[in-house]
């Protein structure tokens, strides 16, 4: 076929796979999730049988494995995360309710120690006033939104039981199912695909289980290191920021404001216990503590981490990876973000390539080299 027909048909392929996404969404999503882990597991499971074991008891080990982490974290770490999601959606009731006396307070602060924002009559405590009426008016129904969104029990349900089950097929058939679509590559570019295909793969598992490493570690410091000082609910501020820690600097950004927001709210003035006053002030050391545990996770995750467990050769630029995150997540929902770090890989790829074989060609080249 001529390099126009082969576009035709490539394009249609490439329109009826966002189509799929766009019209399926949410139907998709176990399959989605599914396929991701079996791709991250798959290497493990080529592991297993180096050592000796058939594809089934590799898979079989893994499964078992699995589940018993997984048994684990529904025992001891899920209910924890609940009961301080439900403590601290109580806090931030209780906070509101608080936060005319506090915005007095700052209103003293700032007129002592601010006397600039006076003279040019910058009032924040007004400002303040307006966003905490705003938040207090509109906080319920973005909750009732996001419960009745991303809660439901059905949806819930159908991940719990049908992603394992399909991740479980999917991992058994991997190298059964990569051979066959080996042998339908068109032969007169299968050593080029094949490449290509090799590229992505490298990006992809540099990035996916990589990333995944690093958000995993600054997950588990953040939120140890904010138990730590005393941070009242550190332990779903380290998640919230390990969690995000995929996405450039978004997961320090959103964790170090929640856990500085909610330091100052616990630190903030004296504290009072059952009438007596335990400390007179505002302890800066600990809200310092926390704004430096954010700081050194960075620089942990920019020195070691990244460099080490997912390295510099992956080719995902952090802008790029944003923007696929963004499009993909306002075409396609929650799916597409899902597919937003793979589909901007595989893009990435294809385009180096192409940059490769513009340089070697005569539109770059020119007749230079027949001169």
């Amino acid at each position: 076929m001529t390099v126009k027909e082969q576009m035709k048909y490539w394009g249609i392929a490439a329109l009826v796979l966002v189509l799929a996404l766009y019209f399926l969404g949410n139907v998709i999503l176990p399959f989605v999730l599914g396929g991701a882990i079996a791709y991250v597991l798959d290497p493990l499971a080529d592991r297993l049988e180096r050592l000796g074991l058939s594809r089934a008891m590799s898979v079989a080990v893994i499964t078992i494995v699995a589940t018993v982490i997984f048994v684990l974290l529904v025992l001891l770490i899920i209910p924890v995360l609940v009961q301080q999601t439900g403590s601290l959606f109580t806090f931030i009731g209780a906070s509101v309710e608080k936060t005319p006396e506090a915005i007095a307070r700052l209103d003293d602060w700032l007129a002592r120690n601010v006397p600039i924002l006076a003279e040019n009559n910058i009032n924040v405590a007004d400002q303040l006033r307006r966003a905490a009426d705003v938040v207090q008016a509109k906080g319920g129904d973005l909750l009732n939104t996001i419960l009745t969104s991303a809660m439901s029990l059905i949806n819930v349900l159908v991940l719990l039981v049908v992603v394992p089950v399909v991740a479980v097929y999917l991992l058994y058939d991997w190298d059964n199912m990569t051979a066959k679509v080996d042998e339908l590559l068109p032969r007169d570019h299968v050593s080029r695909i094949r490449q290509i295909a090799r590229d992505i793969d490298r990006t992809l598992a540099s990035f996916i289980r990589g990333q995944g490493l690093v958000c995993l570690i600054l997950g588990i410091f953040y939120a140890v290191s904010l138990m730590a000082v005393g941070l009242q609910f550190g332990l779903i501020a380290g998640a919230v920021a390990g969690l995000l820690t995929f996405i450039p600097y978004v997961g320090a950004l959103v964790g170090g404001v929640l856990s500085i927001g909610l330091a100052l709210f616990q630190f903030w003035g004296p504290l009072e216990v059952d009438g007596e006053t335990v400390r007179q002030g505002t302890d800066w050391f600990r809200i310092g503590m926390v704004a430096g545990i954010f700081a050194l996770g960075q620089f942990l995750e920019g020195n070691f981490l990244t460099p080490k467990l997912v390295g510099s050769s992956v080719g995902l630029h952090p802008v790029w990876l944003i923007f696929a995150l963004s499009v993909f997540g306002t075409m396609f929902g929650f799916v597409g973000m899902l597919v937003a770090v793979p589909v901007a890989a595989c893009i990435g790829v294809i385009a180096r390539h192409a940059v490769e074989s513009y340089k070697d060609g005569r539109l770059y080249k020119g007749h230079t080299d027949q001169e």
